[in-house]
């Protein structure tokens, strides 16, 4: 191959940071390499130097970019271990690797095998040099022009990157109503954010904590909700340095999130006065999108956490209505009326143990108190009968399941129908011979099956007025004898295997 000549280019002395530019040398002829390496050695482009790859054949080459992806440049030979051995290797990076970042300047020995405009115009390359046109001096600006649009390029996909990534990670902190699971995951996805591409090292941006300031509390007094980094498992008094705590008090102050020397705190209030700060350190280095990732971030973190404060208030709410409904319906006696809020704490249990996740059991949570609400159509004289009732009473107290379902499978919301279900089914039995349906195994619903077991062992263990509490050995005994007849088997096994956290239900009654 034709050799090229260089001129001495003077050394740039500036200071580095530890990345570097990869450039990859493609050619036969070795000295088509030292050379290169010889003229670029002391080039530097923005603070960067040349890290510089070495390939022989188009073969080698195209296993470099494919074990090296942040390769910047590709300086091509044409003709290696065949006339078109390098066009191979750009189909390939284009093609099959799908590599659209990487500059690809061919260098040839040889133009007639490969003719500039028909290469330019058939090939996705950068640049097309003779290399006995190439002096020190255009090298030196090829390449400059070269990881200029390489630069140019990965703020490009960094960005839309970026932009994916805080997409996604709202879209997931806005589905979370768990106040501790939406601080932990935003700090997860703040420092992925900050981790865009593997030219970002420089970044330290991953010390961060949660606090939150309750109303009317004092200033000082912040409580840690989640931590990453050199925060994480320490205690308050270590994470509230005096440099933290003026931080804070100043977001707090001006109401305003900030950017100060190394650190960033933002500041997060909701509808019911309280305040949330992020605090992370390390932030010196961040470039300008880094900033406005985190800013950016931060305005969907902020509509986030006040969806969660109006999302607990209503489903407090609902609770608390649902529960006080469900108590009155519950023949309008304390004994009787704490039932509903110990079946939905069972309940709660063997749905988790079961493997439902957190989301259906704690729906499960919140309809079952409604298991009975049928029961307001029946009258207090078949109620509140002391002693045993006859068949035709029985059959009345039965249409307390049919009347639950149509009262509740009216309403819209995911909660109503959840109870409509257990109204329906909790009175269904494993073996067909429950009611009102005569439903038996997997006919029954979930919901059913888990408040069956919960509403019998609860109200076998306390009085009614048309009975005396069952000593807790008979409970048991029955719910085993039942196993397979009135309960799902499995759901009987769990009952066992969580029985002494069903068991202090009873010890923190209401």
């Amino acid at each position: 191959m034709a050799l090229m000549k260089f001129a001495k280019k003077e050394k740039n002395d500036i200071t580095l940071f530890d990345e570097k530019w990869k450039i990859l040398i493609v050619d036969d002829e070795i000295e088509v390499h030292n050379i290169t390496k010889s003229v670029l050695k002391d080039f530097v482009f923005e603070n960067k130097q040349l890290e510089f790859f070495s390939a022989y054949s188009g073969k080698e080459a195209i296993e470099l970019v494919k074990n090296t992806p942040d390769i910047a440049l590709i300086l091509l030979d044409v003709v290696m271990e065949t006339d078109d051995a390098g066009l191979r290797v750009v189909e390939t990076v284009r093609n099959e690797l799908y590599n659209q970042k990487v500059r690809i300047i061919l260098r040839t020995g040889q133009p007639g095998l490969a003719p500039q405009r028909d290469i330019i115009l058939n090939y996705d390359i950068n640049d097309y040099k003779e290399k006995t046109e190439l002096s020190s001096m255009q090298l030196f600006t090829t390449v400059v022009a070269s990881l200029r649009s390489y630069r140019d390029l990965s703020i490009i996909e960094q960005n839309k990157v970026g932009l994916q990534k805080i997409i996604t990670a709202s879209k997931s902190i806005f589905k979370i109503n768990s106040l501790k699971l939406f601080v932990e995951g935003v700090l997860t996805q703040l420092v992925s954010i900050l981790n865009l591409s593997h030219d970002t090292n420089h970044i330290k941006a991953s010390d961060a904590f949660f606090a939150i300031l309750k109303e009317d509390e004092d200033r000082n007094k912040f409580e840690i909700l989640a931590t990453i980094g050199k925060f994480k498992d320490s205690d308050n008094f270590n994470i509230m340095t005096p440099k933290a705590l003026d931080l804070l008090d100043k977001a707090f102050v001006e109401k305003n999130s900030f950017f100060e020397n190394d650190s960033y705190v933002g500041i997060f209030s909701s509808s019911s006065n309280n305040h949330i700060f992020l605090y992370l350190e390390g932030c010196s280095n961040l470039n300008e999108n880094d900033r406005d990732f985190i800013k950016l971030f931060s305005s969907n973190i902020s509509i986030a956490y006040e969806n969660i404060n109006l999302h607990n208030e209503i489903i407090d709410t609902q609770k608390e209505i649902i529960t006080r409904f469900s108590s009155v319906v519950e023949n309008r006696s304390k004994e009787v009326a704490d039932h509903v809020n110990r079946v939905a704490k069972i309940s709660y249990i063997l749905a988790i143990a079961y493997g439902l996740d957190e989301d259906t059991a704690n729906l499960i949570e919140m309809a079952s108190p409604m298991h009975d609400i049928g029961k307001v159509a029946i009258s207090d004289t078949i109620l509140l009968k002391p002693g045993e009732l006859t068949h035709e009473e029985f059959e009345i107290i039965k249409e307390h399941s049919s009347i639950g379902y149509h009262i509740l499978s009216c309403g819209q919301r995911e909660i109503l129908q959840a109870a409509s279900i257990i109204a329906y089914e909790h009175h269904e039995k494993w073996n067909g011979t429950g009611y009102p349906r005569n439903l038996k195994e997997e006919e029954i619903h979930i919901y059913g099956r888990i408040t069956a077991i919960a509403d019998v062992y609860d109200a076998l263990t306390y009085r009614r007025v048309y009975k005396d509490a069952w000593p807790q050995s008979e409970v048991l005994d029955y719910i085993k004898a039942e196993k397979g007849k009135s309960f799902e088997p499995k759901l009987v096994d769990i009952f066992f295997e969580n029985l002494d956290q069903i068991q202090q239900t009873h010890t923190h009654a209401n």
